[in-house]
């Protein structure tokens, strides 16, 4: 197996010596599969008891019945024996939960007949055979009665939200030698506590939804100590079903009938999201929206929730627990008005009412979206930002008063949220007064960087704050919903910051289909339960541990780096933005470079593929091999069509096999998608229906998978210039002949220059563009500049263009300072056939800058080529200011595998409020210029960030450049994110996130200029001046910097580097 080994040093450096043993994820181990001698652990499963017990009173939740119930299959699936489960009765029925569906008639509530949802089958109490007794404090006769017997304590968790204890108890019952005890201070407190103990002995949380096969062990211990499980980091932990269509809504309607209203989102779908958010030790769900009613569709489904113990919700744009399509189905379809408060508000109210009364019965696992906004999730329009102020805060008002009349307690008694989405959030800088106990629900700009973070007295609410965040979306600047493009280390990073300002009561995030994104939704919803655990900083043992607990500690080092580096090519740029024109093909080798690490870690994840056991590869190939390979093929395609529009447009004959091959890979995306339908005898059909190909410009999916435009060259007629062209990196220009990339007739083409501190090579491409076989010679003028070929033949039977790499002999060169171009002129064995006479002998000429930089410049990075390119992470040093606190802890934190190429550097903690150049610190690099020039630009590039302290406290940056030794230029201090207004984005905010960073669009405002009066060392001081300011690159463009997406590649950096070893040839390097 091939690995990158450069790749997994850096990794190797991130995750430390993490363990290889994981209990449940990030959890605290308490299950052994051996034991280390008679007292040290108990026995439940292989011991003398032929089938174990476990037991749970007859007074407990029935959600916790049915977990316990779930834990006795999983010990059936892990041993080949099923657990038994009682409630200490003889005889006993399954527990039953009651309940009253709904009638059809859904603008009068009312009810049907009375009906139930059974638990598991008990059978008959051995207390002999208990090895596990489970329940919740207040609600378990056994569990208070061990509590009483002072044989349990439960000091640690009583009166918390969602905590449990596990501990090994003596004689817990009669008849009961030793018994595991789990218990909860709420139900899914304990249900927590039982899904602990299923993951620890081997099933996945992901076993149905993700494949990942359950760990056969015929024994299994319980470790002595035991274990307390304080309260979640956040309060509602959830996800948002959205954007279902084609692919989850193509996969239920391939395996569930449908409802009445729609496709079968029914209560035996929903029993498997119930499942999966609990076992991900979640609790909240909006659920899905556009195609679909959940309370409607199927009755069963919001008492079933209920039952499970889900807190069920409604997004955003779905106030007072009513479904989005319930008003225009049963309201305005019907002659009752339309979704405008403002026209029909007495409608509306009933309208709210209903869904009071229809939630009542399941109030206690209900959270309520208030608020409204336009039909169909759009803004409210045409009434003027004043009026719709006001609006709003009587129709909440109104809310209330109905939740206090329905539910006949006091609306502060009652978790409600107010999602701050869109034009939203711009209504509380125009004076929306929203009620303290609601809970300010903030949400990202869809693209995954948080708007805003609770500020002033928005800290102090009693109902707290929260974040909506997106790993999938439908909208400007275009849909991203096909497959897994989340780099985990971006998400860390933002929903950090929003914990450490206060918004800790509810995370909920957009998963779309759900299932192409089950590694960020694990992540997200682990940092949300334990994000002192999972920090910023812990993003690479994190996904060691998901690795281990999926495949396996063989193999978890080396796919915890494949998925590393997906994370980082992924969020390049969403899949559906990838485009010919997106990635250079001329410069600084770009668009190869890109190329060559997708092959690279296609290979890597191959080769564990076929390595892993039969049992393991759909869940490999569901999670890691087929997000790599489909990003592959898309960065194929996208390249391999920008490669023939640049070819054909230089005559060459490869323009035509640029079209097969790129036809290739097309289809192979197609066989992708196919080998998804077929997996695991059709599961998953139609899952990954979702278009990905074809965008022309319209933020919606296209309906079919198209190729982008693509040029075919004649074939039967040779070029007018001749039957050999010439071809040069850094332009699209060819020779001889003419074209529009450079001058009428002109024969020579420049490639950009070699000195000792820049790329050992450039590069010139020789090819046929005619009917006829030539043979071509080139011969340099210089004997130091060496070709690595210097003869060849091309034409229609030799199938290849040659690509000739030029180089220097720099020990041979003259070792003076001197600006010298070497000429390399050619001819061909076919005449005026080769080159055509009209347009005179083609010439290449390089640029050759022999120079040198002082003894003294031990450190720093080299100008080359008229620029200097650095990684924001490798500075030399952090400056403080003599202005400085001095107790200050203000300091810079890199973010490792994070951004584009490298990683990050951000100003730390996270809390830091805004700072000035004249108060806080400053990344410093060392430089050593060649090239005087009075307006040199230095670009940073900068992660896309948003105002998140609002917009009356812009993030902002310093820049400073001046002579190393000399007196400090005056920093330049630069406001790069726009204020938004109204419902809109900040300018420039489409290219930020498109390009996944502010600086490379020329409407971004990051690069400041300066005067480079003289050659010399120079000092370079970059402020973050606010966390979440995120350099992860610094360009200086001394005159030439040309167009590519990445920039250019790091500079020679002294004391790291070595003349001739670091190539510098592309950003990979």
């Amino acid at each position: 197996m091939r690995l990158a080994t450069r790749s997994r040093q850096l990794l190797a450096a991130v995750i430390g010596f993490a363990p290889l043993l994981v209990a449940a994820l990030g959890q605290k181990q308490i299950i052994s599969f051996a034991s280390s001698g008679p007292d040290d652990a108990f026995q439940v499963a292989g011991g003398p008891v032929a089938q174990p017990q476990i037991l749970v009173s007859s007074n407990e939740y029935w959600g916790v019945i049915r977990a316990a119930g779930d834990l006795a299959k999983d010990f059936g699936r892990v041993t080949g024996t099923n657990f038994t489960l009682s409630n200490g009765e003889v005889g006993a029925e399954p527990a039953a939960y009651e309940y009253r569906p709904i009638t059809r008639n859904y603008t009068h509530y009312a009810v049907s007949d009375t009906q139930f949802f059974r638990g598991p089958e008990y059978a008959d109490p051995s207390a002999e055979s208990t090895v596990i007794i489970a329940g919740t404090l207040g609600h378990s006769q056994v569990i208070d009665d061990l509590v009483g017997a002072g044989k349990l304590n439960v000091a640690d968790i009583e009166g918390k939200w969602e905590s449990f204890t596990t501990n090994v108890v003596e004689e817990p019952i009669a008849g009961c030698a030793r018994a595991v005890v789990i218990a909860g201070s709420d139900p899914r407190g304990t249900i927590f506590g039982i899904y602990d103990i299923s993951e620890q002995i081997g099933v996945s949380p992901w076993y149905w939804w993700a494949d990942v096969p359950i760990k056969q062990s015929k024994e299994i211990y319980v470790l002595p100590g035991g274990k307390v499980q304080g309260s979640p980091s956040v309060k509602y932990r959830g996800f948002f079903i959205n954007d279902e269509q084609p692919g989850l809504s193509g996969w239920v309607q391939w395996n569930y009938p449908d409802t009445p209203y729609g496709d079968g989102y029914n209560a035996d779908f929903y029993s498997n999201v119930f499942e999966l958010l609990l076992r991900l030790r979640a609790n909240y769900l909006w659920p899905a929206l556009w195609g679909t009613m959940f309370e409607i569709d199927d009755p069963a489904s919001q008492p079933l929730a209920d039952a499970w113990e889900i807190v069920l919700g409604s997004s955003h744009t779905e106030p007072m627990m009513r479904a989005q399509n319930e008003f225009g189905t049963f309201y305005t379809n019907k002659g009752l008005g339309p979704w405008a408060y403002n026209l029909n508000n007495q409608t509306i109210d009933e309208y709210f009412v209903y869904g009071a009364q229809r939630a009542k019965p399941y109030a206690r696992n209900s959270l309520w979206t208030m608020g409204m906004r336009g039909t169909g999730d759009t803004a409210i329009e045409g009434l003027g930002v004043e009026f719709i102020v006001e609006m709003l805060e009587t129709l909440v008002g109104n809310q209330r008063a109905i939740i206090e009349d329905v539910l006949e307690v006091e609306a502060t008694e009652v978790p409600q949220l107010w999602c701050l989405y869109k034009e939203v959030m711009s209504y509380i800088l125009q004076g929306l007064t929203i009620p303290e106990d609601i809970t300010l629900l903030w949400a990202d700009d869809n693209w995954g960087n948080v708007r805003r973070v609770p500020i002033d007295n928005e800290t102090s609410r009693s109902g707290g704050a929260g974040v909506y965040y997106h790993f999938d979306y439908v909208g400007d600047t275009r849909n991203y919903k096909w497959i897994n493009t989340i780099q985990l280390e971006k998400t860390a990073e933002q929903m950090q910051l929003a914990y450490e300002y206060g918004a800790d009561r509810i995370w909920i995030v957009n998963v779309g289909d759900l299932k192409p994104l089950e590694i960020p939704l694990s992540h997200f919803l682990d940092m949300a339960y334990d994000i002192k655990q999972w920090d910023v900083d812990n993003v690479s043992n994190w996904t060691l541990a998901w690795a281990t607990r999926e495949f396996g500690s063989e193999y978890a080092t080396a796919i915890t780096e494949i998925m590393t580096r997906f994370g980082m090519f992924a969020a390049r740029r969403k899949f559906e933005l990838v485009e010919p024109y997106v990635y250079s093909v001329v410069n600084y080798n770009e668009g190869d470079a890109i190329l060559g690490q997708w092959q690279g870690l296609a290979d890597d994840a191959q080769a564990i593929y076929d390595q892993l056991d039969e049992a393991h590869k759909p869940a490999f190939f569901e999670m890691v091999l087929h997000p790599i390979l489909g990003g592959q093929i898309v960065h194929q395609v996208h390249i391999g069509a920008a490669k023939n529009m640049v070819y054909a447009n230089q005559h060459r004959n490869s323009a035509n096999d640029l079209i097969s091959q790129v036809l290739n890979r097309f289809n192979a995306d197609g066989n992708l998608t196919a080998t998804w339908d077929s997996l695991l005898d059709g599961k998953w059909r139609h899952m990954l229906d979702q278009t990905h190909f074809g965008y022309d410009g319209y933020w919606q999916q296209p309906m079919r998978n198209v190729l982008p435009a693509m040029a075919y060259v004649q074939t039967a007629v040779s070029a007018v210039s001749g039957n050999v062209g010439i071809a040069i990196e850094g332009l699209n220009a060819s020779i001889p002949g003419d074209d529009k990339y450079h001058s009428n007739s002109g024969n020579t083409l420049v490639l950009p220059p070699l000195d000792p501190y820049g790329p050992v090579t450039r590069w010139f491409d020789v090819f046929s563009r005619g009917t006829k076989n030539c043979d071509w010679q080139a011969q340099t003028d210089i004997p130091w500049v060496k070709l690595t070929q210097y003869e060849g033949t091309v034409g229609p039977d030799n199938g290849t263009d040659s690509r000739v790499f030029v180089s220097i002999d720099w020990e041979s060169a003259p070792q003076v300072v001197n600006n010298t171009v070497a000429n390399i002129n050619f001819s061909t064995g076919c005449g005026r056939e080769g080159f055509s006479n009209w347009f005179g002998k083609p010439i290449v000429q390089l640029p050759i800058n022999l120079r040198s930089i002082p003894s003294d410049f031990t450190s720093g990075f080299v100008e080359s080529d008229k620029h200097v390119a650095i990684e924001g992470p490798n500075y030399q040093r952090i400056y403080t200011p003599p202005g400085a606190a001095a107790d200050s802890e203000i300091t810079y934190h890199t973010l490792k595998n994070y951004g584009r190429t490298l990683g990050g550097v951000t100003l730390w903690p996270q809390t830091t409020p805004p700072q000035t150049p004249d108060s806080s610190p400053a990344l410093e690099y060392d430089l050593y210029l060649f090239t005087n020039i009075s307006k040199a630009n230095v670009t940073l590039y900068l992660s896309p960030t948003q105002n998140y302290l609002s917009d009356k406290t812009p993030l902002q940056f310093a820049v400073s450049l001046f002579p190393a030794g000399a007196e400090q230029v005056e920093p330049q201090v630069v406001q790069f994110v726009p204020e938004s207004i109204g419902a809109d984005m900040p300018v420039g905010w489409a290219r930020a996130v498109g390009d996944a960073i502010w600086g490379l669009a020329p409407v971004h405002n990051t690069t400041t200029t300066w005067n480079v009066a003289q050659e010399g060392a120079y000092t370079l001081r970059v402020w973050g001046l606010a966390p979440s300011v995120i350099v992860q690159k610094i360009i200086l463009d001394l005159g030439g910097v040309r167009p590519s997406y990445l920039g250019p590649p790091e500079n020679f950096l002294v004391g790291r580097d070595e003349v001739g070893v670091y190539k510098q040839t592309s950003f990979a390097e």
